[in-house]
């Protein structure tokens, strides 16, 4: 198996600010619950830190406005991949640290 970017990311600022209210926006009915229900339970630091970056995750990927398309390339196996390998070439010759 083998992992690829779907669509290009720019250097302005995401859709989904990396924030407690930037995240509850995104998220709607039971997925905004367990956010805060997590988020009230989870002490600061590294614990906090997780919870808000999960969720993050979610959220980005909830207000992703090609979710759906990507979704069913998922589903039928047509979404491009790519190897580790193709990966590790590609940041080697931008100059990019390879860390696996």
């Amino acid at each position: 198996m083998g992992a690829q970017p779907v669509h290009q990311h720019s250097a302005e600022a995401p859709r989904v600010p990396r924030t407690i209210g930037g995240i509850s926006d995104a998220l709607r009915g039971a997925r905004r619950a367990q956010f805060f229900a997590e988020l009230l339970e989870a002490q600061q630091g590294p614990e906090l830190d997780g919870v808000l970056t999960a969720w993050w995750g979610r959220a980005m990927l909830d207000t992703d406005p090609q979710r759906d398309r990507i979704r069913a390339a998922a589903e039928t196996g047509s979404l491009p991949t790519t190897t580790m390998d193709d990966i590790s070439r590609r940041r080697q010759e931008r100059g990019r640290v390879v860390l696996f």
